[in-house]
């Protein structure tokens, strides 16, 4: 009687073990399919379009990525600091190109007595025209409607957005000048993507519970005072 007792008490405690085991194991698969950073779906390369400039953004191809850091370090050096104008400095630039151009070609062809390889050919499909335009002209269509709502004051909320925006904008951009603003945004691009890939558990993690906490503080605010604000402030009057 003793023995089956003990055998019970360790068929239990192997049971218990397991569980805990599976559930233990069972949290992070859980954790793993929980927030993701802008709602994506797959890796961080897929997202990104999964083609070359992905793989400069995350680091992938470490010599361009580089250089566009220090390209962009120089030409902010150049334009920021240096008070050259922008016009001025782009023109000299292309001169100087085509002028070096210019004597290569004719160099090689007096040295070798035969003619440089023709550069390939550089033209816009049409195709690809078609589909930037169709693009362009679904983004444009919705900017004006908003405008539109805008103007008429058909959505206050939306004005109130559009009026913070702007004036955040506007307060950005007295104290950073456009080039600065430019090059900061290609920093960020260059390397932010790139930290991201490689801390992407633990920034969705904290991400996450940031989210949560927004979520709850917005909701008082909706519920409070953003759905107490009419969206047509211009009622119709009865007849």
């Amino acid at each position: 009687m003793d023995n089956s007792a003990d055998s019970c008490d360790i068929v239990d405690r192997d049971g218990d073990a397991a569980a805990t085991s599976s559930s233990t194991t069972s949290a992070p698969a859980a954790g793993a399919g929980g927030f993701k950073l802008l709602n994506r779906h797959g890796t961080v390369h897929q997202f990104m379009g999964g083609g070359r400039t992905a793989d400069v953004l995350l680091w992938k191809r470490r010599r361009v990525s580089f250089g566009v850091i220090v390209v962009a370090t120089v030409a902010w050096l150049i334009f920021e600091r240096s008070g050259l104008p922008f016009l001025s400095v782009c023109s000299d630039v292309l001169l100087l190109l085509i002028v070096l151009m210019f004597f290569r070609a004719n160099f090689a062809a007096f040295r070798n007595n035969r003619q440089l390889e023709s550069l390939p050919e550089l033209e816009v499909s049409e195709e690809m025209v078609n589909n930037a335009a169709a693009s362009f002209r679904v983004k444009i269509n919705y900017l004006l409607l908003m405008a539109h709502d805008i103007t008429v004051g058909k959505d206050f909320r939306l004005f109130f957005q559009v009026v913070a925006y702007l004036w955040l904008l506007s307060a950005i951009g007295s104290y950073f000048s456009f080039f600065t603003l430019a090059y900061i945004g290609t920093l960020l691009s260059i390397t932010v993507p790139a930290l991201y890939s490689r801390f992407e558990a633990r920034v969705d993690r904290y991400c996450g519970m940031i989210h949560k906490s927004i979520s709850q503080h917005y909701k008082v605010v909706d519920e409070n005072v953003i759905s107490r604000i009419p969206r047509n402030l211009s009622k119709d009057k009865v007849s």
